[in-house]
């Protein structure tokens, strides 16, 4: 299963048919535990929720992929719907307005309700940006926020109805109490401020007023919700994993205006010390680098997986390219001129065509990748294509 291919919705469900018996026995509060231990709550996906998927090449855009199918899928076993879940799911995006205006709308056209417009829209809504490139790296394989879509699309199955404003109104109230608890930080720490970043990236709507507390706070009902708040709260107090007097007051205040025991919020703020902890070299936030660094070095992990998956195929293609072959090898011992430059990024670009899991090549700002894509080709070509190739001794 390819998260990154045509098709891989339909067989991650299929390959998961014979634990469906074990997930539906299990509760939201336990679905929502899984999503929490694996990163999907956090904003960084580090492994499958259930163990559902034992490949460890999966990108972290691939994992969120997964444990979002998943989530929805298991919601709408959960409520018993009657309704085909591919055509939930896309009804659900569909009345949010996520998709409506769009430079993505042309790939939605024509498509019925099916598995491959529901790839189409997952896609969209955990990957791609309008721009590949001024959006920084990070953001585009983090969201912290894509729970809410679980949160609405359970109320959606649940009461058969979903309004664009419920979502905006979701937000509007995470948004508040967040910044509330930020506020508390008369001075801002490069994790702060990293963070403030994250939030605001991840935001769907923009340009809305700032509220009050006491103003939303009474509106949080679901229990979900509840426990997701104080963990998004238990993200904001990590800086130096301790909760100083104030941010356990404000904690306290928050645990009682919820609902929600002592015992509850001291494990959350333990579950964040302890994911941040155990993952701290994985955790892009956590990261101490500016954002070209991060960019380069996420985008080479993102292309040497990409080129490994797909090495076979990729080097078939290219090696029935003639003039691209010639053009590769000079480029081994002479520099290219801007012509020829210019004819091996527009052949390489024709050949991701032919190969799904490249087409992030094909998007705005995909040629910058390009380059990295070119390091790594003498990898996958014949000994013969670079003379002064040496073969690495394991």
């Amino acid at each position: 299963m390819n998260p990154s291919a045509k098709g891989w919705i339909k067989k991650l469900l299929a390959e998961n048919q014979s634990k469906e018996t074990t997930l539906v026995t299990c509760s939201l509060e336990e679905l929502y535990n899984e999503l929490k231990v694996c990163g999907f709550v956090y904003g960084t996906n580090l492994k499958a929720i259930f163990n559902s998927v034992t490949r460890t090449d999966l990108t972290h855009e691939e994992l969120c992929k997964v444990n979002m199918i998943l989530s929805f899928h298991y919601i709408h076993k959960c409520y018993a719907s009657d309704r085909v879940f591919v055509d939930t799911v896309t009804d659900f995006y569909n009345i949010i307005d996520d998709f409506k205006s769009s430079f993505f709308q042309e790939l939605f056209l024509g498509k019925k309700k099916s598995y491959d417009l529901l790839e189409s829209m997952i896609n969209k809504r955990i990957a791609i940006d309008d721009n590949l490139i001024t959006k920084n790296f990070n953001y585009l394989i983090t969201n912290t926020l894509l729970f809410v879509d679980i949160l609405a699309y359970q109320k959606y199955i649940e009461f058969g109805e979903i309004t664009d404003q419920y979502l905006h109104d979701l937000e509007s109230t995470i948004e508040t109490i967040i910044f509330a608890s930020l506020d508390l930080k008369t001075e801002k720490t490069k994790y702060d401020k990293s963070l403030i970043k994250l939030f605001e990236s991840s935001f769907r709507y923009d340009h809305r007023e700032r509220l009050q507390y006491e103003e939303v706070i009474k509106n949080v009902s679901n229990p979900l919700t509840k426990y997701y708040i104080i963990d998004l709260v238990c993200m904001t107090f990590w800086t130096d994993k301790i909760i100083d007097d104030e941010e356990h007051a404000f904690l306290q205040r928050l645990g009682q205006d919820l609902e929600i025991s002592e015992a509850v919020l001291m494990k959350s703020a333990a579950d964040i010390v302890t994911f941040y902890t155990e993952h701290k070299d994985e955790v892009a936030l956590l990261k101490s680098r500016n954002m070209i660094q991060s960019f380069y070095e996420n985008s080479s992990n993102m292309v040497k997986k990409l080129i490994n998956r797909n090495k076979k195929r990729l080097a078939t293609e290219m090696y029935e390219s003639k003039e691209l072959m010639i053009l590769l090898t000079q480029s081994t011992t002479r520099s290219l001129s801007d012509e020829e430059q210019k004819r091996v990024k527009d052949q390489l670009l024709d050949i991701f065509k032919s190969i799904p899991s490249l087409a992030i090549f094909m998007l705005p700002g995909g040629m910058l990748l390009l380059p990295i894509v070119i390091k790594y080709i003498p990898n996958i070509l014949p000994s013969g294509f670079d003379d002064n190739r040496l073969d690495e001794e394991e």
